[in-house]
């Protein structure tokens, strides 16, 4: 994507994942910038305005008053999101939200009913910027392991591995059949996003394994509680086409009947021994091409940052007309509709299929 003018963009909600926002702005002001951030209390506002330099405000009313930004993300509860959603549609404004969009079925229904025709909604699922992700999703959609049949993710929970799953499988909006279990085993848990526990006991942690049938192909959902940050547990992905397989970063396929071949994505990273270009992700390559380049040399991001750095300069592209929409609310409903199923299908013990719903997108007339 070629450079663009910084987006400008408010916040709604002052917590922890605000501050991912606030902090990537800061990084790249070339990029981002922020308008404003609502929150609840003139204390917390005081506290946010030292701490980033941003303007606060009491109401979604007063921030939009003050100066019109681009889009706005409301960084809030899940029950608080769809009104926010709603009052910032109401008022004109494109916005990014959180996942996901709406906390429970009867949620996203009532919020595609109220925005879903709007065209200004868009959702924050920023997985498939991740790099390696996009170097797979590249991959899969060059043909090289053929027609894709099943991906096996156990990396993160719910919406968000049910997107990567959807997206790699070329499932679109087809209807899922859902089947889970959990499983409790003792692990230690020695890091979360408050940082190092200080702990090594082992305690009682769910596995939660579920497949997901499409008329597409078939999707493995794993997930260890906290396994995000909990370094006692990979995350790993497996593609398998027709052709080959993806296994994390090697690629295995056939080049012609009896011929398969090995190849590996290799990423260049910068500031390893004695190279001094600063510690960065440069490129992924396969076969001596580049299939993934980091648009953000300099910034020093993680893979998560560049991820939701993405995103967000995606946004702000799409809402001057120049980028196709980054992540549509109906993608962000349908990857939480197959993930209330998961937990449906927990608590039953049965099977669950999800049907068509209103922000299902009509099949072509002959198809």
């Amino acid at each position: 994507m070629s450079r663009q003018a910084a987006g400008r963009f408010g916040l709604v909600g002052s917590g922890w994942r605000s501050e991912f926002f606030l902090r990537l702005a800061r990084q790249l002001p070339e990029r981002l910038s922020v308008s404003g951030v609502v929150t609840r209390t003139a204390e917390r506002g005081a506290e946010v305005e030292s701490r980033w330099g941003v303007p606060t405000f009491r109401s979604v009313g007063d921030l939009l008053a003050a100066e019109r930004p681009e889009f706005v993300i409301p960084s809030v509860p899940w029950p608080v999101t769809p009104e926010v959603t709603k009052e910032l549609v109401a008022s004109g404004v494109p916005v990014l939200a959180e996942t996901p969009p709406a906390a429970d079925l009867d949620g996203l229904r009532d919020l595609w009913a109220a925005v879903g025709s709007s065209g200004l909604v868009q959702v924050a699922e920023q997985y498939l910027h991740m790099p390696g992700h996009a170097a797979r999703l590249a991959l899969v959609r060059e043909g090289v392991i053929g027609e894709v049949t099943s991906v096996q993710m156990s990396s993160t929970h719910l919406y968000h591995a049910v997107s990567v799953i959807r997206h790699l499988l070329g499932a679109g909006f087809q209807d899922a059949t859902v089947n889970a279990r959990s499983f409790t085993a003792p692990l230690a848990d020695p890091l979360s996003k408050d940082g190092w526990t200080g702990g090594a006991t082992p305690k009682d942690m769910a596995t939660t394994i579920a497949t997901l049938e499409f008329p597409a192909g078939m999707g493995l959902y794993d997930f260890t509680d906290n396994q995000w940050w909990n370094p006692l547990r990979a995350r790993r992905i497996v593609i398998r086409g027709s052709l080959g397989e993806i296994v994390d970063d090697r690629v295995v396929r056939l080049v012609d009947p009896s011929t398969p071949v090995e190849s590996h994505l290799i990423r260049r990273q910068t500031g390893i021994d004695l190279n001094l270009e600063g510690f960065d992700l440069d490129h992924i390559s396969f076969d001596g091409r580049v299939v993934y380049r980091n648009e953000y040399q300099g910034a020093r991001f993680s893979e998560d940052d560049l991820a939701v750095v993405s995103l967000l300069c995606r946004m702000t592209a799409w809402c001057r007309g120049d980028a196709p929409e980054p992540y549509s609310l109906a993608d962000g409903c349908q990857d939480h509709l197959i993930s209330l199923a998961i937990g449906e299908s927990l608590r039953t013990g049965t099977s669950v299929t999800t049907g068509a719903e209103a922000w299902t997108p009509e099949e072509p007339a002959g198809s």
